[in-house]
């Protein structure tokens, strides 16, 4: 295989992993969004085409297998081969997330919510835009990009502290509204999941450009 070749299959590897990451960010807008609209087929739909993600993910994995075997690629080609299964990987997790987030909306149905918590979108939209952009600056090759977004972190998690607390004061003030308080916490679990995945897309793309694996925020609001 000429250069050129190899480098057009990573190109390619690297637009099927957009594509992916594009149907996983989608994933979890339209699981939010059926939470809140009570929409059960939607969900439905979304439980259905998690499938697809996991399916996406395996194709990519043996093309990146496949890449290996024939180029028998080292240094700085292996480790972009490598990165590439590792963020395919972290995006089928994320879309076990959304999965999880559309599952909770089946299973509370057509049944009115408590009043849901206001950081609930905040957090589903910040955790969308730190994956969306992580995954440009993976490709981009954008190390101080990708250290700035995994920063961002904090803010989601300080967003879920709030979401939960704000859960936990209704039940203490209301234990009849337990079970349907307590699969909105999971509902902001997940998306606080969601943005912990997404650190570890930034930290490969710190190690792409790097070659070093760098945990790039370890602080805690």
């Amino acid at each position: 295989m000429t250069r050129e070749a190899f480098v057009r299959h990573i190109k390619n590897l690297e637009t099927n992993l957009m594509s992916m990451g594009q149907t996983v960010i989608d994933a979890i807008n339209q699981s939010v969004q059926a939470l809140k609209e009570e929409d059960i087929d939607q969900a439905n739909r979304i439980i259905r085409n998690d499938e697809l993600i996991n399916k996406r993910r395996d194709e990519l994995e043996e093309q990146c297998i496949r890449l290996i075997a024939l180029q028998q690629p080292v240094a700085a080609d292996l480790r972009e081969i490598i990165a590439i299964l590792y963020v395919s990987t972290d995006l089928e997790r994320i879309g076990d997330y959304a999965e999880g987030i559309a599952k909770i909306a089946v299973m509370l149905g057509k049944e009115p919510l408590i009043k849901p918590p206001a950081n609930i979108l905040p957090m589903a939209e910040a955790a969308t835009s730190m994956l969306k952009r992580s995954l440009e600056s993976f490709v981009n090759r954008d190390a101080k990009s990708a250290g700035a977004i995994c920063n961002e972190d904090d803010e989601v998690d300080r967003l879920y502290d709030e979401v939960y607390h704000e859960l936990l004061n209704y039940m203490i003030a209301d234990p009849k509204t337990i079970s349907k308080a307590t699969p909105l916490i999971w509902v902001a679990h997940n998306l606080e999941r969601i943005a912990d995945r997404v650190t570890n897309i930034c930290e490969r793309t710190v190690y792409l450009v790097t070659g070093s694996i760098q945990k790039v925020n370890v602080s805690k609001y």
